[in-house]
């Protein structure tokens, strides 16, 4: 990043597009050149005309040539015979944007010098590009804030999403819920003495499991089409290929014919909540009279629930305590056609430094009503929640989900009958409801007390009277 950055690309959105651009073309290059040792009769999709595309090509030329041999690469990829559906989305309207060659020749050879070889099964390649976003996160580049990848995963682990499952991420940025998801199953499904090995393979898996995860089980939108690349790679990365990202917005189009279309067993998602949709562009079967994204979100997510689906999702407070017609009706539908499970207050530096607002996690089950609600106000997230999110000793996150499982009450934590809900408004801000807890002290005997008062005073009194003796003898 910092040789782009010194080199002319400034803007992270576009470092970060290179840098996917140049990583899947070497693991391209690398996959034809191993086809070609295994497979007899293997036809090299790097042959002809497209063998100046090669990898190993761009790593002896220079200046000019290698501008110009990168630069056809890139722009005429995606008429590559064979390249896979997810390649053709990656370099769909792509072009280079490395203009400097000196810069680009470092960049190719730092790329070229990287192992992403797997180590004792496990592979690299995706812990890299993860370090690769979490510099863009930092960066705060039009908006694009990726959820924590610690706050993710707790949702993941609240939700337990299983094998033969779909899960969608209606607004996935870099996909980071869908690779969670994936690691979770995985190593849900890997043998104990792997785990301890810090092997995560998912080898307990059946095959039809696997096939199934691997074409079948994720699925992802963005209203972003530079975001939609980078979650593609992200998913390549992550043995996920065949997995289903659309350049899509979710709430003014629909997908699969009349509305809903397909749902989903799973919905994880932290969607944008700061804007508001132009009303004409809304789909009417949505059904809400408001422009609130955030509210909109959340009506489509009921919708595309399965029977018995399972969702965990991030909302602002507002949804949490909105008077509005649209925030009451959501909040009474939430609770009178899905079960909701819990709601957990986050600490409202979560997304500092580029945003201060309080958030909450719902999770929530569809197909009957919510009988009663847990909710945990979480303190302490493992960092600090000033600007730096420096690590701290302070973690509510391991108390979740050891009380998770049954639902304990603690100091943090509480249950709320779906009754006494209903009758303050549907309204779910945890402070409405946290019990009143009173500490029972252990106090003397009254009379006990009225003695030693009265001999604190008799002793104050007796100290006077010396006192005033010395002086007067003066």
């Amino acid at each position: 990043m910092n040789i782009l950055w010194a080199g002319g690309v400034n803007n992270p959105m576009d470092s970060i597009e290179q840098l996917s651009y140049l990583i899947f073309l070497r693991l391209l290059s690398e996959r034809d050149e191993q086809a070609a040792h295994i497979e007899k009769g293997y036809q090299r999709v790097f042959s002809g005309a497209w063998a100046k595309y090669a990898w190993g090509n761009f790593v002896t030329l220079t200046g000019p040539h290698l501008f110009d041999a990168v630069r056809g690469a890139i722009e005429k990829l995606i008429q590559l015979p064979g390249l896979s559906e997810t390649g053709q989305k990656l370099f769909r309207g792509a072009f280079l944007k490395i203009y400097d060659p000196p810069t680009l020749k470092a960049v190719i050879e730092t790329i070229h010098q990287m192992d992403l070889a797997p180590h004792e099964g496990h592979d690299l390649k995706g812990d890299m590009y993860e370090y690769l976003l979490s510099k863009l996160s930092q960066s705060g580049t039009n908006g694009q804030f990726r959820t924590p990848r610690h706050i993710i995963d707790l949702i993941v682990a609240l939700v337990d999403p299983q094998p033969g499952r779909r899960i969608c991420d209606p607004a996935c940025g870099t996909a980071g819920f869908l690779i969670s998801a994936y690691t979770y199953i995985l190593r849900r499904h890997t043998k104990p003495a792997d785990l301890a090995r810090g092997i995560v393979d998912g080898q307990l898996l059946k095959q039809a499991q696997w096939k199934f995860l691997e074409e079948h089980a994720f699925t992802g939108f963005d209203n972003d089409a530079n975001m939609v690349k980078i979650a593609i790679l992200n998913l390549y990365l992550h043995q996920l290929e065949r997995a289903r990202i659309e350049h899509h917005n979710p709430l003014t189009t629909t997908q699969g014919g009349q509305y809903p279309g397909t749902r989903y067993d799973v919905i994880l998602a932290n969607p944008p909540f700061a804007g508001r949709v132009q009303k004409e562009s809304i789909l009417a079967d949505i059904n809400l009279d408001t422009r609130d994204t955030e509210l909109l979100f959340l009506k489509w997510f009921l919708d595309h629930l399965t029977d018995n689906g399972r969702a965990g999702v991030i909302v602002p407070n507002g949804v949490l305590f909105g008077s509005g017609k649209a925030d009451r009706k959501m909040r009474e539908q939430l609770l009178t056609t899905c079960d909701l499970q819990a709601v957990v207050a986050l600490p409202s530096g979560v997304f500092k430094p580029y945003s201060g607002v309080g958030t909450a996690i719902f999770i929530f089950q569809k197909g009957r009503p919510t009988e009663s609600v847990w909710f945990y106000e979480l303190t302490a997230d493992g960092f600090s929640l000033d600007d730096k999110r420096t690590p701290i000793e302070g973690n509510d996150i391991p108390d979740i989900l050891a009380k998770w499982p049954n639902r304990e009450e603690g100091p943090n934590s509480f249950r709320v009958p779906a009754e006494r809900i209903r009758g303050n408004g549907w309204q779910l801000t945890p402070a409405r409801y946290k019990p009143v807890r009173f500490d029972r002290v252990q106090h003397d005997a009254p009379a006990d007390i009225l003695a030693e008062i009265i001999r604190i005073e008799m002793e104050l009194a007796e100290r006077a009277e010396k006192l005033n003796q010395a002086i007067r003898a003066k």
